[in-house]
């Protein structure tokens, strides 16, 4: 699980290289006339106002519960993640798309293409920092997963998010060197154009791929199997206890997650001991799991459970299968 301050260092590491980088492609594309360093520039700057975008959602998704929103603002993050990828697609690609189609229907040819080629290699190397930053904490968070599996895995949009970006960026800036190179060699400015064409369809990709996973985080997805695996052994561990019957879990937040318990207890059991049951379940399982904010118990038998619930029932077998 990736923690605030790792996910801050990296929106840090990116904000910096993506004001820097914005910084000379705009320089780059004033001397020069270049099309796609233009479209770079935009992109650039389009990333450095989405890392500010991620850290504002880490700092709204901080604010306690009140009477407006009971469970807190953890999601809060989640919608500006969907913003922000909302934003690479209709600023980002569009820009650099009707750049590209601009600079095909009246191409100008390319002032000092040296200068472009010195930014060109700068922007790579900030990026390349940038990215290297948020694929260490990627890594450092996926576990034994592969990268694609820990990537829909992941409940915390803004490290893949960067990383996705950033890795947009670097992709970018290939596509833009070989338009440049491409357009100064053979001497047709067009070509130039169709790189920025090039840089906003990578845009486009990019946007909807972290639209989408955005999306399932902010609908509201379920806690990894292996936590309801360790819940439910918790829960039944107590010895006043006679069956869990199901657990139902949502994320609020990447560190946060709401967790619903359908539990049978003893028949010996009274409210007054039903209720010192639940603290104890409580406590046991916030003391193995932080994330474990909120924890509902209904007593019910197993008969209701599967009454109410169909599509949630949880055989002996199952359970041990999520254990496993």
């Amino acid at each position: 699980m990736a923690s605030r301050s790792g996910s801050r260092k990296v929106i840090y590491a990116a904000l910096i290289g993506d004001f820097l980088v914005a910084l000379t492609k705009f320089g780059a594309a004033f001397f020069t006339g270049s099309s796609a360093m233009l479209s770079e520039g935009v992109h650039s700057l389009v990333d450095t106002g989405n890392d500010l975008l991620l850290l504002y959602g880490l700092h709204r998704a901080r604010r306690p519960p009140d009477s407006a929103h009971p469970f807190g603002y953890a999601r809060e993050l989640y919608f500006w993640s969907f913003i922000v990828a909302l934003l690479v697609f209709a600023v980002g690609a569009g820009v650099s798309f009707y750049e590209g189609v601009r600079h095909i229907l009246h191409p100008e040819p390319m002032r000092n293409p040296l200068v472009n080629y010195a930014v060109l290699g700068l922007s790579f190397l900030f990026e390349a920092v940038a990215w290297l930053v948020a694929l260490w904490e990627f890594r450092r968070n996926k576990g034994h997963y592969g990268y694609f599996s820990a990537f829909r895995r992941s409940k915390d949009p803004t490290i893949f998010t960067v990383l996705f970006v950033n890795s947009a960026d670097l992709l970018g800036l290939i596509v833009a060197f070989l338009g440049i190179v491409a357009s100064h060699m053979f001497e047709m400015p067009v070509l130039d154009g169709v790189a920025s064409i090039g840089i906003a369809l990578v845009l486009a990709a990019t946007a909807i791929f972290l639209a989408l996973e955005s999306k399932g985080l902010l609908i509201g997805e379920a806690a990894f199997p292996e936590v309801q695996a360790e819940i439910l052994a918790t829960a039944e561990a107590d010895h006043d206890v006679r069956k869990v019957n199901g657990v139902l879990t949502v994320h609020l937040g990447p560190e946060e997650i709401l967790t619903a318990l359908s539990i049978e207890f003893e028949g010996r059991l009274t409210a007054p001991g039903i209720e010192k049951c639940v603290d104890r379940i409580e406590k046991h399982l916030q003391s193995r799991r932080s994330d474990v904010t909120l924890l509902f118990v209904k007593p019910q038998t197993m008969v209701r459970w599967q009454e109410l619930r169909p599509d949630c029932e949880t055989t002996g077998d199952e359970r041990e299968d999520l254990r496993i």
